[in-house]
Protein backbone atom coordinates (compact mmCIF):
# COMPACT_ATOMS: atom_id res chain seq x y z
CA UNK A 1 0.00 0.00 0.00
CA UNK A 2 2.73 2.18 0.67
CA UNK A 3 4.95 1.73 -2.19
CA UNK A 4 1.37 2.46 -4.52
CA UNK A 5 1.17 5.88 -2.39
CA UNK A 6 4.17 6.70 -2.97
CA UNK A 7 4.83 5.73 -7.04
CA UNK A 8 1.26 7.71 -7.45
CA UNK A 9 2.48 11.10 -5.41
CA UNK A 10 6.04 10.48 -7.48
CA UNK A 11 4.09 10.54 -10.68
CA UNK A 12 2.04 13.48 -9.93
CA UNK A 13 4.93 15.61 -9.03
CA UNK A 14 7.59 14.65 -11.98
CA UNK A 15 4.64 14.75 -14.37
CA UNK A 16 3.89 18.42 -13.19
CA UNK A 17 8.07 19.03 -12.98
CA UNK A 18 8.31 17.77 -16.66
CA UNK A 19 5.72 19.98 -18.07
CA UNK A 20 8.03 22.70 -20.04
CA UNK A 21 7.08 25.87 -21.12
CA UNK A 22 6.96 26.43 -24.74
CA UNK A 23 9.10 28.16 -27.13
CA UNK A 24 12.78 28.44 -26.79
CA UNK A 25 14.31 29.47 -24.02
CA UNK A 26 16.66 32.47 -25.40
CA UNK A 27 19.21 31.91 -23.89
CA UNK A 28 21.36 29.29 -22.01
CA UNK A 29 21.31 29.20 -18.21
CA UNK A 30 23.95 31.78 -16.88
CA UNK A 31 27.59 30.13 -15.81
CA UNK A 32 27.99 29.99 -12.42
CA UNK A 33 31.71 28.88 -12.12
CA UNK A 34 31.27 27.95 -8.43
CA UNK A 35 29.71 24.19 -7.82
CA UNK A 36 30.57 20.82 -9.36
CA UNK A 37 29.40 20.32 -13.02
CA UNK A 38 28.94 17.76 -15.18
CA UNK A 39 28.58 17.75 -19.37
CA UNK A 40 26.59 15.19 -20.56
CA UNK A 41 27.11 14.49 -24.33
CA UNK A 42 24.17 12.14 -26.34
CA UNK A 43 24.70 10.53 -28.98
CA UNK A 44 21.44 8.93 -30.73
CA UNK A 45 22.74 5.96 -33.12
CA UNK A 46 22.32 2.80 -32.21
CA UNK A 47 22.80 -0.50 -34.54
CA UNK A 48 19.45 -2.24 -33.21
CA UNK A 49 16.56 -0.41 -31.38
CA UNK A 50 15.53 -2.12 -28.10
CA UNK A 51 11.68 -1.96 -27.44
CA UNK A 52 11.54 -0.78 -24.07
CA UNK A 53 14.19 2.14 -24.73
CA UNK A 54 12.64 5.90 -24.54
CA UNK A 55 15.86 8.00 -25.14
CA UNK A 56 15.81 9.49 -28.75
CA UNK A 57 17.60 7.35 -30.69
CA UNK A 58 18.07 6.54 -34.13
CA UNK A 59 19.10 3.82 -36.30
CA UNK A 60 22.90 4.22 -37.26
CA UNK A 61 23.73 5.84 -40.95
CA UNK A 62 27.47 6.43 -40.97
CA UNK A 63 27.11 9.99 -43.27
CA UNK A 64 24.20 11.24 -40.79
CA UNK A 65 25.93 10.39 -37.52
CA UNK A 66 30.01 12.33 -39.03
CA UNK A 67 27.35 15.22 -39.37
CA UNK A 68 26.27 15.00 -35.93
CA UNK A 69 29.83 14.39 -34.29
CA UNK A 70 30.49 17.59 -36.47
CA UNK A 71 27.64 19.59 -34.89
CA UNK A 72 28.11 18.19 -31.37
CA UNK A 73 31.99 19.56 -31.16
CA UNK A 74 30.66 23.12 -32.75
CA UNK A 75 28.08 22.61 -29.60
CA UNK A 76 31.46 22.29 -27.42
CA UNK A 77 32.60 25.29 -28.61
CA UNK A 78 29.82 27.62 -27.78
CA UNK A 79 29.96 26.42 -24.11
CA UNK A 80 33.70 26.74 -24.28
CA UNK A 81 32.99 30.64 -25.57
CA UNK A 82 30.31 31.35 -22.97
CA UNK A 83 32.97 30.54 -20.15
CA UNK A 84 31.65 26.71 -18.52
CA UNK A 85 33.87 24.53 -17.58
CA UNK A 86 33.05 20.73 -16.55
CA UNK A 87 34.96 18.47 -13.79
CA UNK A 88 33.18 15.43 -15.75
CA UNK A 89 32.01 13.69 -18.58
CA UNK A 90 29.24 11.48 -19.49
CA UNK A 91 28.95 10.20 -22.89
CA UNK A 92 25.73 8.42 -23.32
CA UNK A 93 23.20 7.12 -26.16
CA UNK A 94 22.33 5.45 -28.02
CA UNK A 95 25.46 3.70 -28.74
CA UNK A 96 28.40 6.39 -28.35
CA UNK A 97 30.90 3.63 -29.66
CA UNK A 98 29.50 3.23 -33.05
CA UNK A 99 31.74 5.32 -34.84
CA UNK A 100 35.41 5.50 -32.67
CA UNK A 101 36.71 8.20 -34.55
CA UNK A 102 34.61 10.66 -34.02
CA UNK A 103 34.21 9.83 -30.52
CA UNK A 104 37.45 10.18 -29.62
CA UNK A 105 37.96 13.22 -31.66
CA UNK A 106 34.99 14.59 -29.63
CA UNK A 107 36.60 13.42 -26.53
CA UNK A 108 39.82 15.07 -27.21
CA UNK A 109 38.29 18.59 -28.46
CA UNK A 110 36.26 18.31 -24.79
CA UNK A 111 39.29 17.76 -22.90
CA UNK A 112 41.10 21.12 -24.70
CA UNK A 113 38.18 23.08 -24.00
CA UNK A 114 37.10 21.74 -20.47
CA UNK A 115 38.96 20.72 -16.83
CA UNK A 116 37.89 17.11 -17.11
CA UNK A 117 39.15 15.06 -14.59
CA UNK A 118 36.48 11.72 -15.02
CA UNK A 119 35.10 10.55 -18.23
CA UNK A 120 32.31 7.84 -18.33
CA UNK A 121 31.13 6.13 -21.77
CA UNK A 122 28.55 3.82 -22.91
CA UNK A 123 28.86 0.71 -24.93
CA UNK A 124 27.06 -2.76 -25.94
CA UNK A 125 28.93 -5.82 -25.36
CA UNK A 126 29.78 -6.35 -28.92
CA UNK A 127 31.62 -3.30 -28.95
CA UNK A 128 34.09 -4.72 -26.65
CA UNK A 129 36.63 -5.03 -28.76
CA UNK A 130 40.45 -4.55 -28.70
CA UNK A 131 40.23 -2.02 -31.05
CA UNK A 132 37.88 -0.20 -29.69
CA UNK A 133 39.08 -0.47 -26.35
CA UNK A 134 42.43 0.85 -27.08
CA UNK A 135 40.73 4.04 -28.30
CA UNK A 136 38.65 4.24 -25.23
CA UNK A 137 42.00 3.87 -22.84
CA UNK A 138 43.82 6.32 -24.93
CA UNK A 139 41.55 9.06 -24.59
CA UNK A 140 41.56 8.86 -21.09
CA UNK A 141 37.74 6.99 -20.18
CA UNK A 142 37.65 6.06 -16.58
CA UNK A 143 34.83 4.50 -16.65
CA UNK A 144 33.23 2.06 -18.81
CA UNK A 145 29.55 1.24 -18.44
CA UNK A 146 28.07 -1.94 -20.91
CA UNK A 147 24.58 -2.51 -21.80
CA UNK A 148 24.05 -5.97 -20.91
CA UNK A 149 20.20 -5.71 -19.33
CA UNK A 150 20.01 -10.12 -19.26
CA UNK A 151 21.91 -12.65 -19.78
CA UNK A 152 18.88 -14.93 -19.94
CA UNK A 153 18.81 -15.84 -23.99
CA UNK A 154 15.18 -15.95 -23.86
CA UNK A 155 14.76 -12.54 -23.12
CA UNK A 156 17.45 -11.27 -25.08
CA UNK A 157 15.54 -12.70 -27.86
CA UNK A 158 12.46 -11.19 -27.08
CA UNK A 159 14.16 -7.56 -26.65
CA UNK A 160 15.61 -8.25 -30.27
CA UNK A 161 19.29 -8.23 -28.59
CA UNK A 162 20.28 -11.80 -29.46
CA UNK A 163 21.33 -11.53 -32.58
CA UNK A 164 23.00 -8.00 -32.93
CA UNK A 165 24.58 -8.33 -29.07
CA UNK A 166 25.52 -11.60 -28.65
CA UNK A 167 24.44 -14.26 -25.99
CA UNK A 168 24.51 -14.20 -22.56
CA UNK A 169 27.10 -16.79 -22.33
CA UNK A 170 29.42 -14.85 -25.06
CA UNK A 171 28.51 -11.72 -23.00
CA UNK A 172 29.79 -13.37 -19.87
CA UNK A 173 32.88 -14.10 -21.53
CA UNK A 174 33.33 -10.39 -22.70
CA UNK A 175 32.96 -8.68 -19.90
CA UNK A 176 35.39 -11.13 -18.03
CA UNK A 177 37.93 -10.29 -21.15
CA UNK A 178 37.39 -6.46 -20.37
CA UNK A 179 38.21 -6.32 -17.04
CA UNK A 180 41.22 -4.22 -16.13
CA UNK A 181 41.35 -2.18 -19.11
CA UNK A 182 39.59 0.39 -16.96
CA UNK A 183 39.63 1.83 -13.41
CA UNK A 184 35.20 1.18 -13.30
CA UNK A 185 33.93 -1.51 -15.59
CA UNK A 186 30.25 -1.52 -14.98
CA UNK A 187 27.55 -3.92 -16.00
CA UNK A 188 23.92 -2.38 -16.41
CA UNK A 189 21.30 -4.80 -15.70
CA UNK A 190 17.50 -4.79 -15.87
CA UNK A 191 15.22 -6.43 -13.73
CA UNK A 192 11.12 -6.98 -13.51
CA UNK A 193 10.76 -7.95 -17.01
CA UNK A 194 7.21 -8.94 -17.51
CA UNK A 195 8.42 -13.11 -18.86
CA UNK A 196 11.50 -12.60 -16.56
CA UNK A 197 11.23 -15.56 -13.15
CA UNK A 198 12.64 -15.37 -10.24
CA UNK A 199 14.95 -18.44 -11.22
CA UNK A 200 15.95 -16.18 -14.20
CA UNK A 201 16.91 -13.75 -11.98
CA UNK A 202 19.21 -15.97 -10.17
CA UNK A 203 21.06 -17.04 -12.88
CA UNK A 204 21.45 -13.32 -13.98
CA UNK A 205 23.06 -12.67 -10.64
CA UNK A 206 25.17 -15.75 -10.54
CA UNK A 207 26.72 -15.06 -13.88
CA UNK A 208 27.52 -11.60 -12.70
CA UNK A 209 28.98 -12.30 -9.93
CA UNK A 210 31.24 -14.61 -12.03
CA UNK A 211 32.20 -12.07 -14.17
CA UNK A 212 34.02 -9.67 -11.48
CA UNK A 213 32.49 -6.37 -12.60
CA UNK A 214 34.14 -3.18 -10.40
CA UNK A 215 30.49 -2.32 -10.74
CA UNK A 216 26.75 -3.25 -11.46
CA UNK A 217 23.58 -0.79 -12.03
CA UNK A 218 20.63 -2.80 -11.78
CA UNK A 219 17.88 -0.88 -13.10
CA UNK A 220 13.70 -1.96 -12.70
CA UNK A 221 11.86 -1.96 -16.47
CA UNK A 222 10.45 1.69 -16.78
CA UNK A 223 8.06 1.90 -19.12
CA UNK A 224 7.07 5.33 -20.95
CA UNK A 225 4.23 6.20 -23.08
CA UNK A 226 6.05 5.96 -26.12
CA UNK A 227 6.99 2.11 -25.68
CA UNK A 228 3.99 1.00 -23.86
CA UNK A 229 2.30 -0.96 -26.35
CA UNK A 230 5.42 -2.60 -28.08
CA UNK A 231 7.21 -3.49 -24.66
CA UNK A 232 3.34 -5.18 -24.12
CA UNK A 233 3.26 -6.69 -27.19
CA UNK A 234 7.19 -7.99 -27.27
CA UNK A 235 7.72 -8.31 -23.33
CA UNK A 236 4.54 -8.04 -21.62
CA UNK A 237 2.64 -6.64 -19.18
CA UNK A 238 4.50 -5.24 -16.35
CA UNK A 239 3.79 -6.70 -12.92
CA UNK A 240 4.97 -3.77 -10.25
CA UNK A 241 4.47 -6.46 -7.58
CA UNK A 242 6.98 -8.68 -8.02
CA UNK A 243 9.69 -5.53 -8.54
CA UNK A 244 9.96 -5.53 -4.40
CA UNK A 245 11.00 -8.99 -4.42
CA UNK A 246 13.32 -9.31 -7.02
CA UNK A 247 14.74 -5.65 -5.83
CA UNK A 248 15.41 -7.61 -2.47
CA UNK A 249 17.10 -10.82 -3.86
CA UNK A 250 19.33 -8.71 -5.92
CA UNK A 251 20.57 -6.82 -2.97
CA UNK A 252 20.92 -9.39 -0.63
CA UNK A 253 23.02 -11.50 -3.40
CA UNK A 254 24.98 -8.44 -4.31
CA UNK A 255 25.81 -6.39 -1.05
CA UNK A 256 28.28 -9.12 -0.09
CA UNK A 257 30.83 -8.73 -2.45
CA UNK A 258 29.84 -4.99 -3.54
CA UNK A 259 28.43 -1.85 -1.24
CA UNK A 260 26.01 0.19 -2.61
CA UNK A 261 27.14 4.01 -4.38
CA UNK A 262 22.79 4.36 -4.89
CA UNK A 263 19.94 2.89 -4.43
CA UNK A 264 20.37 1.04 -7.25
CA UNK A 265 24.03 0.82 -8.43
CA UNK A 266 26.35 -1.58 -6.62
CA UNK A 267 30.22 -0.87 -6.45
CA UNK A 268 33.45 -2.40 -5.30
CA UNK A 269 35.60 1.10 -5.35
CA UNK A 270 34.71 4.49 -5.01
CA UNK A 271 34.00 5.28 -8.83
CA UNK A 272 31.48 7.57 -11.14
CA UNK A 273 27.90 5.79 -11.73
CA UNK A 274 25.45 6.17 -14.11
CA UNK A 275 23.22 8.61 -12.19
CA UNK A 276 25.37 11.49 -12.75
CA UNK A 277 22.78 13.88 -11.42
CA UNK A 278 23.61 12.41 -7.43
CA UNK A 279 27.05 13.27 -7.81
CA UNK A 280 26.96 16.53 -9.70
CA UNK A 281 24.71 19.50 -8.80
CA UNK A 282 24.43 20.53 -12.39
CA UNK A 283 25.12 18.99 -15.45
CA UNK A 284 24.59 20.92 -19.40
CA UNK A 285 23.31 18.40 -22.24
CA UNK A 286 25.02 18.38 -25.62
CA UNK A 287 23.51 16.55 -28.96
CA UNK A 288 19.75 16.34 -30.05
CA UNK A 289 17.77 15.25 -26.89
CA UNK A 290 19.74 15.97 -24.49
CA UNK A 291 18.65 17.61 -21.03
CA UNK A 292 20.56 19.86 -18.95
CA UNK A 293 20.16 21.25 -15.47
CA UNK A 294 21.65 24.21 -14.07
CA UNK A 295 20.78 27.21 -11.88
CA UNK A 296 17.30 25.85 -11.41
CA UNK A 297 16.59 25.98 -15.22
CA UNK A 298 15.84 22.37 -16.58
CA UNK A 299 16.34 22.15 -20.64
CA UNK A 300 16.40 20.08 -23.41
CA UNK A 301 18.09 20.48 -26.46
CA UNK A 302 15.42 20.01 -29.93
CA UNK A 303 15.24 16.30 -30.57
CA UNK A 304 15.50 16.33 -34.64
CA UNK A 305 18.57 15.80 -35.57
CA UNK A 306 18.66 17.62 -38.95
CA UNK A 307 17.42 20.80 -37.09
CA UNK A 308 20.07 19.74 -34.03
CA UNK A 309 22.84 20.00 -36.91
CA UNK A 310 21.37 23.12 -39.20
CA UNK A 311 21.28 25.48 -36.18
CA UNK A 312 24.67 24.65 -35.03
CA UNK A 313 26.01 25.18 -38.38
CA UNK A 314 24.86 28.85 -37.92
CA UNK A 315 26.63 28.53 -34.45
CA UNK A 316 23.25 29.03 -32.59
CA UNK A 317 22.23 26.74 -28.95
CA UNK A 318 19.33 23.87 -30.27
CA UNK A 319 17.39 24.99 -27.38
CA UNK A 320 13.70 23.84 -27.70
CA UNK A 321 12.11 23.89 -24.55
CA UNK A 322 12.73 24.75 -20.66
CA UNK A 323 11.37 25.04 -16.88
CA UNK A 324 12.50 27.34 -14.24
CA UNK A 325 12.09 25.61 -11.31
CA UNK A 326 10.35 27.09 -8.03
CA UNK A 327 12.42 27.11 -5.54
CA UNK A 328 10.54 24.39 -3.61
CA UNK A 329 10.71 22.27 -6.72
CA UNK A 330 14.81 22.86 -6.28
CA UNK A 331 14.56 21.88 -2.54
CA UNK A 332 12.63 18.61 -3.69
CA UNK A 333 14.47 17.77 -6.41
CA UNK A 334 17.85 18.04 -4.41
CA UNK A 335 16.20 15.96 -1.55
CA UNK A 336 15.50 13.36 -3.87
CA UNK A 337 18.67 12.82 -6.08
CA UNK A 338 20.85 14.03 -2.93
CA UNK A 339 18.87 10.37 -0.75
CA UNK A 340 19.14 8.36 -3.72
CA UNK A 341 22.82 8.29 -3.17
CA UNK A 342 21.96 6.72 0.24
CA UNK A 343 22.57 10.06 2.41
CA UNK A 344 21.72 13.71 3.03
CA UNK A 345 23.77 15.89 5.28
CA UNK A 346 21.39 19.05 6.54
CA UNK A 347 23.90 21.27 6.94
CA UNK A 348 25.32 22.30 3.29
CA UNK A 349 21.71 22.29 1.50
CA UNK A 350 20.41 24.72 4.94
CA UNK A 351 23.36 26.76 4.09
CA UNK A 352 22.13 27.09 0.54
CA UNK A 353 18.08 27.26 1.61
CA UNK A 354 18.13 28.63 4.63
CA UNK A 355 15.09 28.22 6.76
CA UNK A 356 13.06 27.60 3.63
CA UNK A 357 14.29 24.01 3.38
CA UNK A 358 12.42 22.59 6.66
CA UNK A 359 9.46 24.51 5.87
CA UNK A 360 9.24 23.02 2.45
CA UNK A 361 10.13 19.09 3.45
CA UNK A 362 9.40 18.55 6.56
CA UNK A 363 6.14 16.90 5.39
CA UNK A 364 8.06 14.87 3.16
CA UNK A 365 10.08 13.85 6.04
CA UNK A 366 8.16 13.06 8.32
CA UNK A 367 6.21 10.71 6.26
CA UNK A 368 9.13 8.90 5.43
CA UNK A 369 10.35 8.44 8.57
CA UNK A 370 7.06 7.12 9.54
CA UNK A 371 6.95 4.66 7.45
CA UNK A 372 10.53 3.82 8.03
CA UNK A 373 12.45 4.86 4.93
CA UNK A 374 14.31 7.70 6.63
CA UNK A 375 16.59 7.57 9.79
CA UNK A 376 18.44 10.53 11.39
CA UNK A 377 21.84 10.77 13.06
CA UNK A 378 24.33 13.67 13.53
CA UNK A 379 22.96 16.30 11.40
CA UNK A 380 22.35 13.94 8.26
CA UNK A 381 19.36 11.59 6.56
CA UNK A 382 20.22 8.32 5.72
CA UNK A 383 17.63 5.68 3.91
CA UNK A 384 16.91 2.38 5.67
CA UNK A 385 16.97 -0.79 3.72
CA UNK A 386 12.69 0.26 2.76
CA UNK A 387 13.93 3.45 2.06
CA UNK A 388 16.08 2.68 -0.40
CA UNK A 389 13.44 0.67 -2.28
CA UNK A 390 11.21 4.11 -1.91
CA UNK A 391 13.79 5.73 -3.47
CA UNK A 392 14.23 2.78 -6.31
CA UNK A 393 10.36 3.49 -6.79
CA UNK A 394 10.25 7.24 -6.73
CA UNK A 395 13.30 7.61 -9.42
CA UNK A 396 11.98 4.89 -11.86
CA UNK A 397 9.19 7.45 -11.87
CA UNK A 398 11.59 10.42 -12.39
CA UNK A 399 12.55 8.56 -15.18
CA UNK A 400 9.59 7.78 -16.69
CA UNK A 401 8.63 11.13 -16.41
CA UNK A 402 11.36 12.29 -18.55
CA UNK A 403 10.96 9.22 -21.38
CA UNK A 404 7.18 10.64 -21.31
CA UNK A 405 8.97 14.15 -21.61
CA UNK A 406 10.77 12.83 -24.87
CA UNK A 407 7.40 11.05 -26.26
CA UNK A 408 6.02 14.31 -26.11
CA UNK A 409 8.82 15.37 -28.20
CA UNK A 410 9.35 12.82 -30.24
CA UNK A 411 5.59 13.33 -31.37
Amino acid sequence: MICRLIAQEARRVFSRSMQFEAGLHPHMPVCDTSGSRLLYIHVPFCEQLCPYCSFNRVRFEESLCRKYFAALRNELFLYKERSYNFGGIYVGGGTPTVLMDELEKTLETAKDYFSVREISVETNPNHLTPDRLMVLQRVGVNRLSVGIQSFDDNLLRAMGRFEKYGSGSKNVERLKATTGYFDTLNADMIFNFPIQTDEGLDRDLMLLLETGVDQVTYYPLMVSDLTRNIVEKTLGIVDYRKERRMYHRIVERLLPEYRFSSAWCFSRKESMIDEYIVDYDEYAGVGSGSIGYMNGICYANTFDLQEYIERLKRNEIPLMASRRFSLQDRIRYDFIMKLFGLELAIAPVRAQYGKRLIRYLWPDIAAFMIAGGLRYRRGTLYLTGRGRYYWVIMMREFFTAVNNFRAFCLG
